[in-house]
């Protein structure tokens, strides 16, 4: 059931009126089990800020929110499915303009395309997958194509720097990458507001993997995104995921020390040569799903890499597989 976003401030509530902006949590059928878009109007029309999947429950909802009302703006903050998918939809539905950053609306053209499909099985080969096993992971990730399809028609893209009307105030366009290469949040200085996508949660610490594509230290990327934002005076907190808080400076500092921690794990893990499916599999203790492992080795390669890059650890290939060991 799509729902408002839920929260129990009133302080957050009376936060968001003061912006303009309506905050609608819309239900993913994964153990991460929604997605926060944004409404919000200004003299011409409606600005929508990402979209949910493309299926049934999200289709439906739009029409149900969106039949009275001019949507002139789509603003995706990066080409993942839950903010992406659909946005080509609701893009035909309104005639609305789709912005996203150049990198992204790339990296979303070409993820669930055939060619990079089609080079998935060997990359988990070298990644010391049992073929079952990947066999499963390879179908998860081309189920998604039905998800973010049609793709929206891109035409301007978002930059650094750039200022975009939401809701009652202006906001300046933050280049964030590491959750994905082109992320961008939304700053508004006067409010000391961001709109942080998925580069700062309330709750959990937002997945960085290498997807075999595009920069090769995410995480790199990231850990150097989250030093910048932290710079920046900033109140108010509007995550894609949980509600929306108060303190970002402390929840950066939490994070940095999150992957301080994690970047140690994955260190000790490997003192003996080990493929990324083994550090995987001693780095995460709980049973996953199938669609939760993909982001469990997308996740521990991102950190392999991350300290090879560092020359904390080499990569060495043995029959077609990477080990990596510490030095």
């Amino acid at each position: 059931m799509m729902q408002p976003l839920s929260n129990n401030s009133l302080e957050i509530v009376a936060m968001l009126e003061e912006l303009g902006v309506e905050a609608i949590r819309i239900d993913l059928p994964f153990r991460l089990n929604h997605v926060n878009c944004f409404m919000a109007e200004n003299e011409q029309g409606w600005t929508v800020i990402d979209t949910g999947l493309n299926n049934n429950e999200t289709r439906a909802f739009w029409e149900r929110k969106l039949k009275t009302k001019k949507v002139t703006d789509i603003l995706v903050t990066h080409y993942h499915p839950d903010h992406f998918g659909y946005a080509g939809g609701l893009q035909e539905k309104t005639d609305a303009k789709v912005w996203i950053t150049e990198t992204d609306a790339k990296a979303g053209m070409a993820a669930w395309a055939d060619p990079f499909l089609e080079s998935i099985p060997g990359n988990y080969r070298a990644s010391g997958i049992p073929e079952a096993q990947a066999s499963q992971m390879v179908k998860n990730t081309a189920e998604f194509k039905s998800l973010v399809s049609p793709l929206p028609k891109v035409e301007q893209y978002l930059s650094e720097g750039d200022f975009i009307q939401i809701g009652r105030f202006e906001y300046r366009v933050i280049s964030t990458p590491g959750h994905s290469d082109g992320m961008i949040c939304f700053y508004n200085e006067e409010r000391k507001t961001l709109f942080s996508a998925d580069h700062i949660l309330p709750k959990i610490t937002p997945n960085i993997s290498y997807w075999f594509h595009g920069n090769p230290d995410p995480l790199g990327l990231y850990l150097n995104s989250l030093k910048n934002v932290r710079k920046l005076d900033i109140e108010f907190v509007i995550p894609s995921h949980g509600n929306p808080f108060f303190g970002a400076t402390q929840r950066i500092d939490e994070l940095l020390a999150h992957h301080d921690e994690r970047l140690e794990e994955t260190l000790q893990a490997v003192t003996k040569p080990l493929s990324i499916f083994e550090t995987c599999e001693s780095l995460f203790s709980r049973p996953l799903t199938v669609h939760e492992m993909r982001f469990a080795v997308g996740e521990t390669l991102a950190h392999l890499e991350y300290l090879r890059h560092k020359k904390e650890c080499t990569r060495e290939m043995e029959n077609g597989i990477w080990f990596y060991e510490k030095i």
